[in-house]
């Protein structure tokens, strides 16, 4: 069956919906060209139509366009047909049952940037960083962002099983995880021993993140220093960034976002509503610090308002949002980047600390795991050849992060709280 002229303006309305008509004005194409490559879109789903093997309908076809489309444009934009909206819906509005790591494209692999403190995949042993190569038995290879959350994500008390690559380790490790209700407990705050320092974890940026952080230090009557911990933090809600931004910077930008479409360049501006302005602070990030934590830690750095100390953060520094196309499908779809004060962007490069300290772990070890970009989906392939079965590898769950024997442990702790006393020396 041909495609009619009625069912090729189906597809490019299904395609192109959500999109301005000055985004498409501004192409540089001409009118001509445009036909042309409408044209080429047409005959290839015709071809498709008559003559793959399998029969598919004309909607099968167009919903399979959009999602190569949407998933050949960055690791974030995506197609969501019903299924998938719902799930977005049901992740965004309440619990859900699953692993708890936040996940992304890196490199080629599907990578961890960081597991949810205090959920399955944490006590499990996951780490940042770590590739994961399957899912149950299904390889990741070829598999999109989406469908590796969707695998993961299912009832509480069911089994997973994921086998990760790990850059200190030469062979795969299993881990089988038994899922759980996701519950974040984004905010706590303990004192130091032996000293007037505040030690605050910030796990991810829900929706009353600032606002818990300022109800966490008002329990305290004196605050000589304050240690911000945003290891792995995968991010969460801009907004929230900016406010917990604000308890800390006076004035000036603390962040900006800048698209094609002007109407996305948004400035975000110091409120001078700032309670802690004048207490020394240092900055805990590492590779598992993404989006909203990076912003908060390069915005404080490009203020000087802070040390940062760790590692250089996972590099996430773009804008997505929903778009639907209609009641029960939608365009996940990257619209803008964010810059921090300075004008450097997030993007793929991520913050630098200003002292770098590695968590115990042996620079450039030649029999450590090391990958280039270019070589990562070859080597995961042999990863694949070489599983064995038997191997259910665990690491151990890691103590509490503030007790007194985890901060002789945890160099990055410890040298944020001599970096802190030394500031606090220098500010009296």
């Amino acid at each position: 069956m041909k495609i009619t002229r009625t069912c090729f303006k189906m597809i490019l309305t299904i395609l192109f919906f959500g999109l301005s008509v000055q985004v498409l004005a501004a192409s540089k194409d001409s009118e001509n060209s445009r036909l042309d490559s409408y044209n080429k879109l047409r005959k290839v789903i015709g071809t498709i139509e008559n003559y793959y093997v399998d029969e598919l309908t004309l909607d099968e076809i167009v919903n399979k366009a959009i999602e190569g489309l949407l998933s050949n444009l960055d690791a974030h934009s995506a197609y969501l047909d019903e299924k998938k909206f719902e799930e977005l819906r049901i992740q965004t509005n309440g619990e859900f049952g699953g692993v708890g790591i936040t996940i992304s494209l890196k490199n080629g692999g599907i990578t961890i940037i960081a597991p949810i403190e205090g959920s399955p995949g944490d006590r499990a042993g996951l780490k940042s960083g770590d590739i994961i190569l399957k899912i149950n038995d299904e390889s990741t290879l070829s598999m999109s962002l989406d469908d590796a959350v969707n695998k993961m994500r299912g009832k509480p008390n069911t089994k997973v099983q994921l086998t990760i690559v790990r850059k200190d380790n030469p062979k795969p490790l299993v881990f089988d995880i038994v899922r759980d209700n996701i519950k974040v407990e984004s905010v706590y705050a303990k004192k130091i021993e032996d000293t007037d320092y505040v030690y605050v974890r910030v796990t991810s940026f829900d929706k009353r993140v600032a606002q818990r952080v300022e109800e966490e230090l008002k329990k305290f009557k004196k605050i000589d220093g304050i240690v911000l911990d945003l290891r792995n933090n995968p991010g969460g809600l801009l907004n929230q960034a900016v406010e917990l931004s604000n308890l800390f910077i006076k004035e000036g930008t603390i962040v900006s976002q800048k698209g094609r479409v002007k109407d996305e360049d948004i400035v975000y501006e110091a409120t001078s509503r700032t309670p802690y302005a004048r207490i020394p602070l240092v900055v805990l990030v590492n590779n598992g610090s993404a989006s909203a934590s990076e912003i908060v830690a390069g915005a404080l750095q490009d203020h000087k308002r802070g040390i940062l100390i760790g590692e250089t953060t996972f590099g996430k520094g773009s804008v997505q949002v929903v778009l639907p196309t209609e009641k029960k499908e939608a365009l996940r779809l990257t619209i803008a980047r964010y810059y921090l004060p300075s004008g450097r962007t997030i993007q793929a490069v991520g913050v630098t600390p200003d002292i770098e300290v590695l968590p115990g772990v042996v620079p450039n070890d030649e029999n450590g795991f090391s990958i280039k970009e270019a070589d990562l989906k070859k080597h995961l392939e042999g990863e694949l050849e070489k599983i064995n079965p038997k191997d259910n590898t665990k690491a151990k769950s890691k103590e509490n992060e503030i007790s007194s024997t985890q901060i002789m442990n945890d160099i990055q702790l410890k040298s944020a709280i001599d970096v802190l006393k030394t500031l606090t020396i220098i500010q009296k």
